[in-house]
């Protein structure tokens, strides 16, 4: 899938479910539940033990998914999910040898920033959105505040992203928002409670709807 493609679909879902599966099989029941909710695309984190294999192993199943790599903090890292199949990357703080390296393969990427001016920093180093991290202390008065200067830069608030937030959040001006616990609870993946999980994800697309925000 080209980069473009992958943006719009992220752009269309409008919430990328992160998750920390403790195995493979558990990482593609989680995402067939998450599908079945009418969420498709997934956000696996480099604080899951053996995440490239169980990325890579997830990516050759279920091809129609859009998987990405999360917490990547170096170029190295973010090769290896590129070549295990990630269709995009993310990191938690402005890490731009990561940035560069996704520009080299077309893969698109999220950088992780909070102020105003790592924002700027982020874009101008060439992420394709930036992703707003905490962003549960802030909530969507400030991506609107943010937007208001700065209308082309594309944000991905993460952090206190939920059922009741997600509208505001797109209202306020968000591309999208990175839903964890909210949507892939804990508890549930553990014990492979699969229907709250598909729920969960129903919620979250019912109140996308709602907020009318294409």
């Amino acid at each position: 899938m080209k980069k473009e493609a992958v943006l719009a679909k992220i752009k269309t879902e409008k919430v990328v479910a992160i998750i920390r599966a403790d195995s493979p099989n558990g990482l593609l029941d989680c995402a067939r539940a998450l599908a079945a909710g009418g969420l498709t695309s997934i956000e696996l984190t480099m604080t899951t033990p053996g995440a490239i294999p169980m990325l890579e192993k997830a990516t050759a199943e279920l091809p129609d998914f859009l998987f990405g790599l999360g917490t990547v903090l170096d170029a190295e890292t973010a090769r290896a999910g590129i070549l295990a199949g990630a269709k995009f990357i993310v990191t938690p703080a402005l890490r731009p040898a990561v940035i560069t390296l996704c520009r080299r393969y077309s893969v698109p990427v999220f950088a992780g920033a909070l102020t105003p001016t790592e924002i700027v920093a982020a874009w101008e180093a060439g992420a394709d959105a930036v992703k707003v991290f905490p962003a549960e202390f802030f909530g969507p008065a400030y991506i609107k505040s943010v937007k208001a200067p700065l209308p082309h830069i594309e944000l991905v608030p993460t952090g206190g992203v939920t059922p009741e937030t997600i509208g505001e959040f797109l209202k306020a001006g968000a591309m999208a928002g990175a839903a964890g616990s909210a949507l892939v609870d804990g508890k549930a993946l553990k014990e492979k409670n699969w229907a709250v999980i598909t729920a969960k994800a129903q919620a979250f697309v019912k109140a996308v709807a709602a907020a009318g925000v294409k």
